[in-house]
């Protein structure tokens, strides 16, 4: 599966892919890292990597859509199969990616459909939850708000701070990207017209990660 990632800061996801594909894990070829900051740690890892790392800069178009229209067409050239929006902190005009629903999937630090949107560390300790997490979906015109493929969940502790609780998610974070890409990779996960799929049949409830690294149908 040919994948370009979209991210716009350090790359932490990037990384567990790349180190996924270099350990036979994941059937991937990564073809472009497509960033709206130059200074991005995402390229320089790209770069590092061989992999294409392209800048296209939001401030050289005059509206939002002139950027995500380039900004697609640009993808367009490296002809993936999926695209990846790992830590991209842009809202992308639904007219631009259009054409990619059900080939372009997004992380988000909660369980969704709780917060979606930013700061969700700490909405989720101001709700006094008691689990958050991280969910993978497919990106449709609602922010957040697409199929959820795959979640995974972390207890919160008595004395965790927006913090601390997103250092103890992030490395889950990555588990579950790489879960569900291999899932996406292996064509066992599809996008349907009444929502996600799984090995052809519809899925109800997101997936959920275990503890070996394996999405599996939540018995809950």
């Amino acid at each position: 599966m040919r994948i370009v990632v979209l991210a716009s800061g350090r790359g932490s996801n990037l990384e567990a892919l790349i180190d996924a594909q270099r350990e036979a894990r994941l059937p991937i070829t990564l073809v472009g890292v497509f960033s709206d900051k130059a200074d991005a740690r995402a390229l320089d890892i790209a770069r590092a990597d061989g992999i294409a790392a392209v800048h296209v800069d939001p401030r050289a178009f005059g509206s939002r859509r002139e950027f995500d229209e380039a900004l697609f067409a640009a993808i367009a050239a490296a002809k993936p199969d999926l695209v990846v929006l790992a830590g991209f902190m842009r809202i992308l005009d639904p007219a631009a990616f259009k054409p990619w629903l059900g080939r372009i999937i997004n992380i988000h630090p909660s369980l969704l459909p709780k917060y979606p949107g930013l700061h969700t560390h700490r909405r989720a300790l101001e709700a006094g939850d008691r689990l958050h997490g991280a969910s993978v979906h497919f990106v449709t015109a609602e922010l957040d708000g697409g199929p959820v493929l795959g979640q995974v969940r972390i207890e919160i502790r008595p004395d965790d701070t927006p913090q601390s609780l997103a250092e103890r998610l992030l490395p889950q974070e990555h588990r579950l990207l790489v879960a569900c890409v291999a899932l996406l990779a292996g064509n066992r996960l599809r996008w349907a017209a009444n929502g996600v799929h799984l090995d052809g049949a519809p899925l109800d409830r997101p997936l959920q990660l275990d503890e070996d690294g394996e999405l599996v149908v939540d018995a809950r």
